[in-house]
């Protein structure tokens, strides 16, 4: 049986060092707040507040380190109530996406794009995909035993040496299954 852990993605943010600079002020660097199941990703302490043509949402936790740019992942229940319709993506594929409004304690940066509805996906370490045969981009099916079971389809299997094992779902997936972070599903095909 090839099983997984479950990460349960919240609304957060990654930011460019550009960004940061206009957020928090010029030098500021992220504190970190916790660890996340990916080697040299965190939480950081910080967090800013995303505003849409609808609602504002504040608290939204930003995760590092920094990245070559902006982006910010969504639920699609999120989308609803700021009022954006952001596709879903891959991490890091923004084009043609829609911007929102990014406020920090020091400044604010209106986005042009990088609303994006994470697609679910595995990470993967190159052994463990080559223990069971996965390759990096194929789309897998994958069951999860919460409170209301359910096979995921089409998931992405992400593979690198960076990586650590670990499935990606946003809440709205989460909420649907009944399932939360450190649960393990089962990859079926």
């Amino acid at each position: 049986m090839k099983t997984v852990p479950v990460g349960v993605s919240a609304r957060h943010i990654h930011l460019s060092e550009a960004h940061i600079a206009i957020l928090f002020g010029e030098g500021y660097e992220l504190k970190v707040f916790k660890d996340l199941s990916q080697p040299g990703q965190f939480a950081a302490q910080e967090t800013v507040s995303i505003v849409g043509p609808k609602s504002r949402m504040d608290k939204v936790r930003i995760l590092g380190p920094a990245r070559p740019f902006t982006q910010i992942e969504i639920s699609r229940t999120d989308a609803f109530s700021l009022g954006v319709n952001p596709p879903v993506r891959e991490s890091g594929h923004i084009d043609q996406t829609p911007g929102l409004k990014v406020i920090g304690p020091v400044g604010e940066v209106e986005l042009d794009q990088g609303v994006i509805v994470a697609a679910r996906h595995i990470h993967f370490h190159t052994s463990d995909a080559d223990q069971w045969g996965i390759q990096d981009k194929q789309l897998l099916r994958v069951k999860v035993n919460g409170e209301r079971p359910l096979i995921f389809e089409n998931v992405i299997a992400r593979v690198s040496e960076q990586f650590a094992l670990d499935m990606h779902i946003d809440t709205d997936e989460g909420n649907a299954a009944g399932v939360k972070t450190g649960d393990m599903a089962e990859i079926l095909d």
